[in-house]
This record gives C-alpha cells, sequence and structure tokens, in this order.
C-alpha cells in the first residue's frame, strides 16, 4: 500500500514495456494477445494493463491499493477493474488464458500466489512475470546503482537496489511450472526530472521517508546533469521475462 500516497508521480513516471516484450509472451505462449482471456495482477496504475488492452487481449486488472487503483480507472476507464491481489484470485477456475504480473509477483506470497495462478489458468494457459531493470551494462546506470547502495547501506543498514528493479531470482519462480526465461532490452528517453521521480516512485523511497529522499534525489540531480547537458536521460532497461504454460 506503500504506492498509494505516491500513484499520480507512478502513473507519469514509470517506464513502459516495448512492443518486443509483448512479441515474446506471444511467441513463448503459443497464442495470440488478441482474444486471450487476460488477469493483469497487480496492476498499479494500469502500465501493463493498458498495453495488454491495445494489443487485443480481453484483460481484467488486478490491484488492492486504492489510489493505485484509482488512477488506472482514469487512464482505463473502459477495462474491468477488480480489487485485490494474487493470494486469493476472484476468478473461476480455469477461467484464463493468461496471467500476467508485471513488476508485482516478488508481492505475493508464493505459496498462495502460485496454487491460486494454477487454479485460474486454463489447461494450456500461461502465467507471465516481468520485470524492468536497469541496465547495469550501461556505465552511467552501474554508477548510479553503486551510489544506490551506499545511501541504502548508510540510511537503512542494508543495500536496496530496487529502485533499478531486483533481477529476477530462479529460486523465487513458482515451483511446479516450466519456465522459460527472456531478456528483452530497450531504452526510453525522458526528462531528468521524469527519471528522478521514477527512481522516487520506488518503495524503497517511498517508506524511506521524504527528507532522505529529496536529498538523495537532489544530489543525483547534480550527478547527472553534467552528463546529460541537454536535460534528456536515455535510461537503459532489460525486461526480465519468464513465462510458463500450465
Amino acid at each position: 500500500m506503500s504506492f498509494d500516497r505516491a500513484a499520480a508521480q507512478y502513473a507519469a513516471a514509470r517506464p513502459g514495456y516495448p512492443a518486443a516484450l509483448f512479441d515474446a509472451v506471444e511467441q513463448l505462449a503459443g497464442r495470440p494477445l488478441r482474444g486471450a482471456r487476460t488477469i493483469d495482477v497487480g496492476a498499479g496504475t494500469g502500465i501493463s494493463t493498458g498495453r495488454l488492452h491495445d494489443r487485443g487481449a480481453q484483460v481484467v486488472a488486478v490491484e488492492p491499493g486504492p489510489g493505485m487503483a484509482a488512477e488506472l480507472h482514469r487512464a482505463l476507464p473502459h477495462v474491468p477493474l477488480v480489487r485485490g491481489d494474487g493470494n486469493a484470485l476472484p476468478f473461476a477456475t480455469a477461467s484464463a488464458d493468461l496471467i500476467t504480473y508485471a513488476q508485482s509477483w516478488h508481492w505475493t506470497d508464493p505459496d498462495r500466489s502460485a496454487p491460486e495462478a494454477r487454479r485460474v489458468l486454463r489447461p494450456g494457459g500461461a502465467l507471465a512475470l516481468w520485470w524492468n531493470v536497469a541496465d547495469p551494462a550501461v556505465p552511467w546506470v552501474a554508477e548510479q546503482d553503486a551510489r544506490l547502495r551506499r545511501f541504502f547501506l548508510d540510511e537503512a543498514g542494508a543495500e536496496d537496489t530496487s529502485a533499478h528493479g531486483s533481477p529476477l531470482r530462479h529460486r523465487d519462480l513458482p515451483p511446479g511450472l516450466d519456465f522459460v526465461h527472456r531478456r528483452v532490452p530497450w531504452t526510453r528517453p525522458v526528462p531528468l526530472a521524469t527519471h528522478l521521480a521514477n527512481l522516487g516512485s520506488h518503495s524503497a523511497f517511498l517508506v524511506l521517508g521524504e527528507g532522505p529522499a529529496r536529498r538523495f534525489l537532489d544530489e543525483e540531480r547534480e550527478h547527472l546533469a553534467p552528463l546529460f547537458p541537454d536535460g534528456t536521460v536515455e535510461e537503459a532497461y532489460v525486461v526480465d521475462l519468464c513465462l510458463a504454460v500450465r
């Protein structure tokens, strides 16, 4: 629920997903998104929901937070929205062709959410989990990653780079399903202010408090301004996608 108070910031600043990701979902699932009965769990402000809808999926969004759900409904008023979470999906058994978790599987209890996904998927349906992860092969991203680690070690007593997205740990995947892994690189140019707002919309900053978060983001502006003199940051990502067919 920490995202609720930053829902508008989240909607405005967070990155979307490239078309190549949804091409990969279709390829690995063995069916087109068009017409697929799809449940987008932990949908947040609807970033992935909207792209699934644009690809023709018959998508229903599932989101527990009232603030995030309100942003989703404003952006996608014609998309069905259910308040709930992946630990107890409010859907009939064998009713979905595709269940997606964009940036959200790690917020579930896998001991509950994995059986729920298997229950709701029809035979031959697919579970797709994906995360945007800042690409550490890009030098300025790696340098920012090191600053994030130092900052959270000083402020919270532990390294935390979740503002860059967390690379998938395969031991966190639900058991009993045969996952295929795909990595999809992409970039997006954004104003420096949007990049900083994107960082600040992550839970690590939201739970830390406004003072320390603002101090880091102000210092980060000073680090990045000389690297991007025109004020446009080229954010570099790799989408970590894991998909399993039931």
